[in-house]
């Protein structure tokens, strides 16, 4: 007996009510993701030149996206994303490591791709054209800032360096204080607020290829930092662009959200646990000034940032340091041209968390937001093991700001 028979004779078993479910239910996801999940990044932001520059030569910017459909909601995209990154671990890049020394006697590691010619580093095997920057001194550099806790080894990093030595240039990645497998020579951890590192890092960079051109990439947390470190650099950041993804505007919001009930079992409690992780590792750094096993018994990031972050910097209190750290409000300080991507429906900055109307009112930002794409995500395909949405933009944008960099000029 057929499903219509079926149906005619009022006979439908458990069989025929599960294909009749189904026939209904998987057109009607697919209509619903092709016309509500499918579309195009908005680019928003006042600077028309720069926009123009953008659709130009990031023609991914001005093409539908299309997140993997099994996955395209924003804890999905961003967990699935997550566990494909640790897959990477497989295929660590060959860095050349560097460390420097603060004034403060701390140390920064910075992780080299130098992609010379002949060289082996990208262990994945990938095609350079290092060949067209034979010369060291003026190939072009990207700086590369990780999230909270992370190195050079996540897989995101990777990913970004891979794709610029594919287009020839340079990469550097600044782990920050105890992270990548270093450990703290002072007791000075790192937080978003304070640019000091960074700006030793650069002035590093810049006396080592002081006739390479550079730019930077921050992604989530390292984007915040990088963000500040422009707001308060202006016109002498030595960078002729800069790009920022899934990053932290507000860090109120971002507190907010990731303390809601899931967010904060799938989020808050893995990066507050990792934070305390460097702690156990770096105990007698910690011991020094705080009560370790005090710190130990932090919960949330939060909880962290009273007990430790506050008191380390000088913040008055949590409202103080957050105040600080955010970049909601200094746009009006940016003096280059800044890519920032960002996803709706990110749970570390949420949509209301978005400084989009300040970007309406200021040049050299444009905001390129998709719908979907979570914190870091951005998954796209039916097995989304290789790039995604995010890499496609790097790649692009990266080769457009070194190959036309005098179309940015102020």
């Amino acid at each position: 007996m057929t499903l219509f028979d079926s149906l005619t004779n009022g006979t439908i078993n458990c069989n025929n009510w599960s294909l009749l479910v189904a026939a209904a239910v998987i057109p009607t996801f697919f209509v619903y993701y092709f016309c509500v999940v499918v579309k195009k990044p908005q680019l928003v932001g006042k600077d028309r030149k720069f926009r123009q520059f953008l659709v130009t030569y990031c023609p991914v910017l001005t093409r539908k996206y299309y997140p993997t459909f099994w996955c395209y909601t924003a804890r999905a995209n961003t967990i699935v994303k997550a566990l494909l990154s640790l897959t990477k671990s497989n295929h660590l890049l060959k860095y050349r490591r560097e460390s420097i020394v603060t004034v403060d006697g701390g140390e920064i590691v910075l992780d080299w791709l130098d992609n010379d010619v002949g060289d082996n580093s990208n262990s994945q095997g990938a095609s350079s054209n290092s060949a067209l920057y034979h010369d060291k001194r003026t190939r072009p550099t990207v700086i590369i800032l990780p999230g909270m806790t992370g190195d050079a080894n996540q897989g995101y990093i990777m990913e970004a360096v891979d794709d610029i030595t594919k287009l020839g240039y340079r990469s550097v990645v600044v782990n920050y204080r105890g992270c990548g497998g270093s450990k703290l020579k002072t007791p000075r951890y790192y937080c978003g607020a304070n640019t000091d590192d960074f700006n030793s890092a650069m002035c590093h960079i810049k006396m080592k290829y002081p006739e390479s051109p550079l730019m930077a990439i921050g992604i989530s947390f390292g984007g915040m930092i990088l963000m500040n470190y422009l707001a308060k650099s202006g016109k002498n950041s030595g960078l002729i662009a800069a790009m920022v993804a899934s990053t932290i505007w507000n860090v109120f919001k971002t507190t907010e959200s990731l303390e809601t009930s899931i967010n904060y079992i799938l989020f808050n409690k893995m990066l507050t646990n990792k934070l305390l992780d460097d702690v156990k590792s770096n105990r007698e750094m910690f011991a020094q000034n705080f009560d370790v096993d005090y710190i130990l018994q932090c919960k949330q990031i939060r909880d962290f940032d009273e007990r430790v972050t506050c008191q380390m910097f000088g913040y008055n209190d949590v409202n103080h340091f957050y105040k600080e750290a955010s970049t909601f409000y200094k746009l009006k300080k940016i003096k280059i041209p800044v890519l920032c991507v960002q996803a709706t429906d990110d749970p570390f900055s949420p949509c209301d968390a978005l400084p989009l109307q300040e970007a309406e009112k200021y040049p050299n930002i444009i905001f390129a937001v998709t719908s979907h794409g979570g914190h870091i995500g951005f998954c796209e395909g039916l097995l989304p093991r290789n790039k995604s949405y995010l890499d496609r933009v790097v790649h692009q944008y990266v080769k457009a700001v070194f190959q036309y960099s005098s179309e940015l000029d102020r």
